[in-house]
């Protein structure tokens, strides 16, 4: 089975930051490869923009060696590099100044959809919007894409929502989260509304609990500073690990639309509880084995950043009361996986011999590193030896379900082309950041209030103790994390 690809209109993609690390690892990648199996069209330009004086050769020779780095080899790539690097263009520009703009304009065209995107930093965003309207540069067909992070509190995402507002409207802005784009998470909305079998159980009827993890087996080595201004609550909780509780929780839209979509999606935010300080834990990854810990990464040894953050999270309507939500998420743990998780309540009468150990049956949704959907069942153990159970698992692992022949496509090249379509269904809109912001920074302040230190836990281990106490009190326990 081969994937169908969409061929999409003619457009003008600028890149500001575009010799940056994200930039050459991701977007540009990604953009290649939507070039290689044909769904760029031959008239589209994508225009580098950064603050490096180079000429556009030495641009071309950057973009070349990133694609041949983080481009899988194949027989037609130097053929392929070759023709996609004809679509690139390259302007020197000062994101605050006056340098550069008169130079990007002369390359977009005025019938064009042009796409304007900031991998750049936060503070950036005001500016160039501020100068793309100075010069002219928006048109009603124009959209800006913005990284993350999106804020770092609720004031500073409000201020971030009002800069992009002043020239543009609300349907031209897309924030992304790459999660968002993983082929897992938009297969959790089919899986859920077209579906007959699982909808009527979706529910706290038949569902005992929801775990949602998002661990990672490397540490914050070489970005430790940066990432101490922000900890796993603000880089992983209030975005990714919401937007995956947001759509397992969600009530189905009336249609699949954008705003109906993030409609829904707003409203869980608003139905969470405010979290007690006892069904959140916190840690720090400790030095073992000759290399350093969290603390030494950060370069600040009395730092009260966490690493790791365990969450007990109660979403108050009708479909989730008495069914909680466990969010987990840290650096330097047992292996690197992101999953959601579904268990379901036992049956009311079980008349089978107790099974020694049973973790009853879940319906488990991997997004990394394989992405798949498993469903764990119970079945009678095969042979003669009477009506004895077991736990089994039926597995659906979408490298194997669709073969080899389905062009595998990485988030950022999905969410980048729904840009150029003008599709919002996977970015998040104002409001859900504000509300999600709203949520997390009485959290946070308590923290900062308390100034209580995160618990320490050994690198490659599960997280800290308190984490799996979080659980273990309410009579449950974590899923493994397998290497």
């Amino acid at each position: 089975m081969v994937s169908r690809v969409i061929p999409v209109d003619p457009f003008d993609l600028v890149i500001f930051g575009a010799t940056g690390d994200l930039a050459r690892r991701k977007i540009i990648p990604g953009l290649f490869h939507r070039f290689a199996v044909g769904q760029m069209p031959a008239g589209a330009r994508i225009i580098g923009a950064a603050r490096s004086e180079m000429n556009h050769e030495a641009f071309l020779k950057l973009i070349e060696d990133s694609l041949k780095e983080f481009v899988p080899k194949s027989a037609e790539q130097s053929a392929q590099i070759a023709a996609f690097l004809k679509s690139l263009r390259y302007v020197c520009i000062d994101a605050t100044g006056e340098a550069g703009w008169r130079e990007l304009g002369e390359h977009l065209r005025p019938e064009t959809v042009r796409a304007f995107y900031l991998s750049v930093s936060p503070t950036l965003f005001g500016a160039i919007a501020d100068n793309l309207s100075t010069h002219g540069l928006t048109t009603p067909q124009a959209r800006i894409v913005v990284e993350k992070p999106f804020g770092r509190d609720l004031a500073s995402a409000k201020a971030l929502n009002a800069d992009l507002s002043r020239v543009f409207d609300e349907g031209q802005i897309y924030r992304i989260d790459h999660y968002l784009g993983k082929e897992t998470v938009q297969n959790l909305m089919v899986l859920r509304f077209a579906n007959a079998l699982w909808e009527p159980l979706w529910n706290s009827t038949h569902i005992d609990h929801v775990q949602i993890t998002v661990a990672e087996s490397l540490g914050v080595e070489g970005r430790g500073e940066y990432y101490d201004r922000s900890g796993a609550m603000r880089d992983m909780v209030q975005n990714h690990l919401m937007q995956l509780l947001c759509l397992t929780a969600m009530e189905p839209p009336s249609r699949f639309r954008p705003d109906a979509v993030r409609d829904e999606k707003l409203k869980v935010i608003e139905a969470l509880d405010p979290v007690a300080p006892d069904s959140i834990a916190r840690g720090q990854y400790r030095a073992a084995n000759g290399e350093g810990g969290y603390r030494d990464h950060a370069g600040d040894p009395q730092t009260l950043t966490e690493s790791f953050i365990a969450m007990k999270v109660n979403v108050s309507n009708w479909r989730w009361a008495g069914t909680p939500f466990y969010l987990r998420t840290g650096k330097k743990l047992r292996a690197r996986t992101s999953e959601i998780a579904i268990t379901f309540r036992d049956p009311p009468h079980m008349i089978f011999p107790k099974l020694e150990g049973r973790r009853g049956n879940a319906l488990i949704i991997r997004l990394q590193p394989d992405e798949g959907i498993t469903l764990r069942t119970t079945i009678k153990e095969p042979g003669p030896g009477g009506m004895r159970v077991v736990e089994a698992a039926l597995d659906l692992t979408f490298a194997d379900a669709h073969g080899p022949d389905v062009e595998a496509q990485d988030a950022y090249e999905r969410l980048v082309m729904e840009v150029i379509r003008g599709d919002q269904t996977l970015f998040m809109r104002g409001d859900e950041v504000e509300a999600a912001w709203a949520w997390v920074d009485p959290i946070i302040r308590g923290w900062e209030e308390t100034r209580e230190r995160p618990a320490l836990y050994d690198a490659g281990s599960a997280g800290p103790e308190d984490a799996l106490m979080l659980l273990h009190r309410d009579g449950r326990r974590w899923r493994d994390l397998e290497p």
